[in-house]
């Protein structure tokens, strides 16, 4: 393998559809994106994954790890119990700099606790947030959503941080130039809202380090006119999963009416490569995970049920944060510790 190019941890144990679809997701990576591939997990399990998939790469590496934190177990409390457990394993790869990144698709509390406990929190953040990238109403125009599920209650300080973070990878991951923050709330005056959503208002309106753009009510979510949208976990896992859902049924809407009659045939088969770019716009398999940002290092988080194309897209969105340097433009951005030194203060 190579020691000069990027290299992705993949927790190939993790999830309700592993290791065979984890591999092949990562089989998939390995060969389109120039990356090298560490799979992390049961040895002989990853091998017979790999001879199915028939795998013809010479850039992944398996790294042995003994057990893993299922979804029943208490998040903390597994991976304390679990040292070699495939979610930690993985962290200590990027901790001990034999990778640069982390994907996966089991715990998302544990991979949360494995980040937090073997990485540790980037100093000036108070609590780690998950990012999701969504698609918008324009072509070629994303917008990143955090919290969407790390932290179920947050205090105003937290979602001041989080647009911090969010804008810094909105800026040079998705290369907008001046990213516009909109905070989640259920209407565009400074007074609506609960306390939380007021007391928000006011921090990112008053910091100079963040160009807020007010209140986003549900409609402004995915309108384009935000590059990072900022809300507690609660509020953005269940923005996340209504998403999620809305393309899936637009995606089946889309295969059961359009083919309809013998005109819907014939155009079908005229409009495929639309279909296609269709399909890659609204399908979040096509986004492949969330960020966590917030912690020493580069973690993403897949869903549980993330199939192959899922965990490809991962490992896309792993390679595009190291290769950015995003966790380091978070580390050295001095905005961090001013906005807490400025909510002690007040």
């Amino acid at each position: 393998m190579s020691e000069t190019r990027i290299k992705i941890a993949v927790d190939a144990m993790g999830g309700d559809n592993a290791p065979h679809e984890i591999v092949g997701g990562a089989i998939r990576a390995a060969a389109e994106l120039d990356v090298d591939i560490l799979l992390v997990g049961e040895p002989d399990a990853i091998q017979a994954e790999m001879e199915k998939h028939g795998n013809t790469v010479n850039n992944i590496e398996i790294v042995p790890a003994d057990g893993v934190v299922s979804m029943e177990e208490e998040a903390l409390v597994g991976v304390r119990r679990k040292p070699n457990a495939s979610i930690n394993v993985s962290m200590n790869l990027v901790k001990e700099n034999r990778a640069q990144g982390v994907v996966s698709a089991g715990h998302s509390g544990a991979a949360m606790a494995a980040a937090l406990l073997g990485l540790g929190r980037i100093k000036g953040i108070d609590r780690p947030a998950i990012g999701a990238v969504f698609p918008t109403m324009y072509a070629n125009k994303s917008v990143i959503v955090l919290d969407v599920g790390a932290n179920v209650d947050c205090k105003p300080k937290y979602l001041e941080q989080f647009a911090l973070m969010g804008s810094v990878y909105s800026k040079y991951v998705l290369e907008v130039d001046d990213p516009k923050v909109g905070l989640v709330n259920i209407g565009e005056e400074s007074t609506k809202g609960n306390e939380l959503a007021k007391e928000t208002h006011k921090l990112l309106s008053n910091n100079p380090r963040i160009t807020f753009a007010g209140n986003a009510e549900g409609r402004d979510v995915l309108s384009g006119d935000f590059d990072v949208i900022v809300c507690d976990g609660f509020v953005g896992n269940v923005l996340l999963k209504f998403a999620e859902a809305v393309g899936e049924i637009m995606l089946q809407i889309i295969k059961e009416e359009l083919p309809f009659g013998v005109r819907g045939k014939v155009g079908t088969a005229v409009l495929k490569p639309n279909l296609k770019r269709i399909k890659q716009r609204i399908d979040h398999a096509e986004h492949g995970g969330a960020l966590l940002l917030g912690v020493n290092g580069v973690c993403i988080v897949s869903h549980g049920s993330s199939q192959a194309p899922s965990i490809y897209n991962a490992i896309r969105i792993a390679k595009e944060a190291v290769g950015h340097n995003v966790i380091e433009r978070i580390q050295n951005d001095q905005s961090f510790t001013r906005a807490k030194q400025l909510t002690v203060d007040s």
